[in-house]
């Protein structure tokens, strides 16, 4: 109690109450926290998602494709001490998500967290982020319908069926499918996400159960031929032994080690979605703290506990690249050695379900900061994206969105675009850091400023743990200049914030000139 008093008291200092209580300040400090309907005045998104659908969005953005088919490279990339890098980002993934979370509880009827950037570092930086991030989104989204069709595709050739001649035709019906029901409603998009999140869950519960099962019974396997695996994969048995034997932190070297870090880094990618879908959640300041605080439980048993399932059956020293580069699915390995023959058509359904989980999360988090972009330009054209159906979702933002996105196949077909688009999607998600950095750099201004209130969702020792995660980020940026194949995406990165950042400071410096001009007068 003494200390919250005395946070708050230096929060009302700013009223020159200074001499007030400790127990008073918080009192103050309490007072200001406005209810969700006043400050809902103009909030015109519906409040249709329940507990239940943020805590299994949360859950999605935790589980993406790269852990059903990713992980076989990280875990050949450091071996069994992949669990310890995993563990390491995601308690930093959780540092941000408690900073967010605290941004928007103060204010649950923001519609995106870059909101707060543009509170508290300015219009400048807050044009650069807001505009950044929607256009990561939309890039990330081409790349996920791409990788939807890629994986429809496989799964039906698991059964002998060709589609590969459908790929564009698959695409257009996925996204059309995923736009309809962000169209629907909000509640509609909830609830999609909750049965995308449901199968996801029950794969990973499955696996590891299964390998539990495997080590109980001391199961043994023989030499089979696993599905995207060009070699025959040897016999082994299933036990902690094929962790522990040959252990080393850095067995491919330092250099492998801090890379992986990157690769752990893009599994945890979009892990911020949920702070976007609090001004359209019943009961936000109820339901936020508690999806928030159980990320930190939700890597552990769906990431720690799928590695290290996957580890006691197949050893680490396995996992070798086939001659293209690829690795094959750990999911699959692990059923078919189960005896499971029809593993790999179970593992690719699954994939696409998170896929297309991904390509739902990505429609309506870009819709919600088109619509927020907007919302705040100048331009009468474009204040028309800024409108809500009477359906209460922002529907000419999705729209919108999607029909960038929907740009992927032409992308892809001309040899010369299709490179280009490489390099601007691996840019995307470099420039993702510098949003979370500046995430960060606006909670500390909020945490110095007059808005900050004692009784809220408070992150633990703000200080040290606010720029424990800046260092990180900061450090993950530095890995990408390590390697060949990431350098490219570091490098422009950096310049699109020169050129970018410097044209939205610049740009806001040049319309609050008038303005300074006129109060020195």
């Amino acid at each position: 109690m003494s200390a919250s008093g005395t946070t708050a008291t230096a929060a009302a200092a700013t009223t020159g109450s200074e001499t007030t209580s400790a127990t008073s300040a918080s009192q103050t400090a309490a007072s200001t926290l406005k209810s969700v309907e006043s400050l809902d005045k103009s909030n015109e998104m519906a409040r249709g998602l329940n507990n239940r659908h943020v805590q299994f969005i949360a859950i999605g953005g935790t589980i993406g494709t790269g852990l059903f088919l990713g992980s076989g490279k990280s875990i050949a990339l450091t071996g069994p001490s992949i669990v310890f890098v995993y563990i390491a980002v995601g308690v930093i993934m959780f540092l941000l998500m408690r900073a967010i979370g605290e941004l928007m509880y103060r204010d649950p009827s923001q519609h995106t967290f870059i909101n707060f950037i543009t509170r508290y570092l300015g219009n400048g930086w807050g044009h650069f982020a807001g505009w950044s991030y929607w256009i990561v989104l939309v890039l990330i989204g081409m790349s996920e319908i791409t990788a939807v069709s890629t994986y429809f595709i496989t799964f039906f050739d698991t059964f002998g069926i060709d589609l590969s001649g459908f790929k564009w035709l698959i695409e257009l019906c996925f996204l059309a499918a995923l736009v309809t029901i962000n169209l629907i409603a909000v509640k509609a998009f909830g609830e999609a996400e909750f049965w995308f999140s449901m199968i996801k869950i029950t794969l990973i519960c499955a696996m590891i159960a299964t390998a539990v099962v495997m080590v109980v019974i001391g199961y043994h396997y023989d030499a089979v031929q696993v599905t995207g695996q060009d070699a025959v994969s040897p016999a082994g048995h299933a036990g902690f032994d094929n962790i522990t034997n040959n252990f080393s932190i850095a067995p491919n070297g330092w250099l492998a080690f801090l890379m992986s870090f990157q690769m752990v880094f893009y599994a945890y990618e979009m892990i911020e979605f949920v702070g976007v879908t609090v001004s359209e959640t019943q009961n936000p300041r109820k339901v936020l703290p508690k999806a928030v605080n159980e990320i930190i439980v939700r890597v552990l048993i769906f990431y720690v506990g799928a590695l290290v399932a996957i580890m006691v059956i197949v050893p680490w020293t396995s996992f070798t690249p086939n001659k293209d580069g690829s690795f094959a699915s750990p999911f699959i390995m692990v059923f078919q050695y189960a005896g499971l023959k029809w593993a790999a058509a179970l593992v690719f359904f699954v994939v696409i379900t998170a896929a297309s989980s991904a390509l739902n999360s990505l429609l309506y988090s870009a819709g919600r900061h088109l619509y927020q972009l907007a919302r705040e330009s100048e331009s009468p054209t474009f204040q028309k994206v800024g409108q809500v159906s009477s359906r209460h979702v922002p529907a000419r933002a999705i729209l919108f969105s999607a029909a960038l996105i929907l740009l992927s196949p032409a992308v892809n077909a001309i040899p010369g675009m299709s490179s280009a688009f490489v390099l601007f999607a691996s840019a995307s998600s470099a420039v993702i850091i510098f949003i979370y950095v500046l995430t960060m750099i606006a909670h500390r201004k909020y945490r110095r400023s007059a808005d900050f209130i004692a009784d809220g969702f408070v992150m633990p020792a703000w200080k040290v743990t606010n720029t424990l995660a800046i260092a990180f980020f900061v450090f993950v940026y530095c890995t990408l200049f390590l390697a060949d194949d990431t350098r490219g995406s570091a490098i422009a990165g950096v310049v699109w914030l020169a050129v970018f950042g410097g044209y939205c400071l610049l740009r806001d410096r040049w319309r609050t000139r008038g303005l300074r001009e006129a109060l020195r007068e």
